[in-house]
């Protein structure tokens, strides 16, 4: 595991630990809003890129969306294989209502944990 992989997994975690206590609520969209914030960031690590786009399958799946369950699929293939290349749409909040391609604007305070997690792996 690289060291950003491990510098970033602890606010990965964070942000899957909120999307289940918001699930289990009964608040699905919150729920989703965390997965999109692990998405963030995560997606500079191939095993927390792909770690995030299942948990989006299985959100979907529990939610009752196909839609959501068949975007995943190809966006868990795309995060296995370019991940490591750096082929990544930077800020993309990974659901399958947005284009895998499309780089967004990256939050503030996600932007602050992604640098903090690069500069330990320096």
């Amino acid at each position: 595991m690289s060291r950003f992989s491990h510098a970033i997994r602890p606010y990965v975690e964070a942000e899957l630990r909120a999307s289940a206590a918001a699930e289990s609520n009964g608040q699905a969209g919150l729920a989703f809003t965390h997965l999109e914030r692990a998405h963030i960031l995560g997606q500079g690590s191939t095993v927390q890129h792909v770690r995030v786009h299942w948990r989006m399958f299985l959100w979907g799946a529990r939610q009752g969306k196909l839609g959501e369950c068949l975007g995943q699929l190809p966006r868990m293939a795309g995060a296995a294989t370019l991940t490591a290349l750096g082929l990544v749409p930077h800020g993309n909040t990974g659901g399958s209502k947005v284009s895998p391609f499309q780089p967004m604007p990256l939050p503030p305070d996600l932007d602050a944990r992604i640098q903090e997690a690069r500069g330990a792996g320096r």
